[in-house]
């Protein structure tokens, strides 16, 4: 089985092996992988961080060895870039502009700089809150995971993620995990709330802040009303989302 790395700043993972499919989710810069399927000019691939896979094109990725991913797997601690957008430089000085939660530890495997802002480490609780805000108004995107498109859980795993703490990738996996919480008002800034359709299936997920607030994605990332019933939009003024479970993760 071989290995790889993304080297560069955003790379759609699809669901099948070719362009116009549908975009699950996607690889940042310093991201790795296992590489389960190789063809002529796509490879299906497991993203080590959270297990999604899907096909990625060939020409956006470069190989590593089985060390080097061990290595990378079994660090321990992460280094991501904190400002919406910083640069690493290539081999030859050319600038690759990077976004937030990107993957900085593993420059050196690129032979690239990164001389940027970063954060490493698991953080408190409170920082979730602040790192969210970051990625306000970013416009909604199936799949993205960036703030220049995002999707409910992306937001979330990311905000997770760049604290150093390991959400799964769609709502209803995320679901599972933590400690379920019977009422809001034992919840704290930082937990997550879920909501469901009209089948009963958790379609949605978004970060509980103070003083009965919500921030999550809904045509972008945004702050509504959170109650017992879901999340009330008062430009809409209207409920947008049914509440089913509060999770406490931290």
């Amino acid at each position: 089985m071989h290995h790889g790395i993304c080297h560069l700043n955003i790379v759609s993972i699809r669901i099948l092996a070719e362009d116009s499919s549908e975009m699950v989710t996607q690889l940042l810069y310093g991201d790795h992988f296992k590489i389960l399927e190789k063809r002529k000019f796509w490879s299906k691939i497991r993203d080590a961080y959270d297990g999604t896979e899907g096909w990625i094109r060939n020409n956006q990725f470069v190989t590593i060895e089985k060390s080097d991913y061990q290595s990378l797997k079994n660090s321990g601690e992460n280094k991501f870039s904190s400002d919406l957008l910083s640069y690493v430089n290539d081999e030859k000085k050319a600038m690759i502009p990077i976004v937030l939660g990107s993957s900085v530890k593993s420059v050196y495997l690129l032979s690239h700089q990164f001389d940027g802002a970063s954060i490493n480490g698991k953080k408190g609780k409170s920082n979730l809150i602040v790192t969210a805000l970051y990625y306000l108004n970013a416009p909604y995107l199936w799949g993205g995971k960036s703030p220049f498109g995002i999707d409910a859980s992306g937001f979330t795993q990311m905000v997770y993620k760049i604290n150093g703490y390991t959400l799964l990738r769609r709502e209803e996996e995320q679901a599972t995990q933590g400690e379920a919480l019977s009422f809001i008002e034992e919840s704290e800034p930082g937990d997550l709330a879920f909501f469901d359709n009209n089948e009963g299936n958790i379609n949605h997920v978004g970060i509980i802040m103070k003083d009965n607030f919500i921030i999550h994605v809904h045509g972008k990332v945004r702050i509504d009303r959170l109650d017992h019933t879901g999340i009330f939009n008062t430009e809409q003024r209207k409920y947008t989302h049914k509440l089913r479970v509060i999770k406490k993760i931290l």
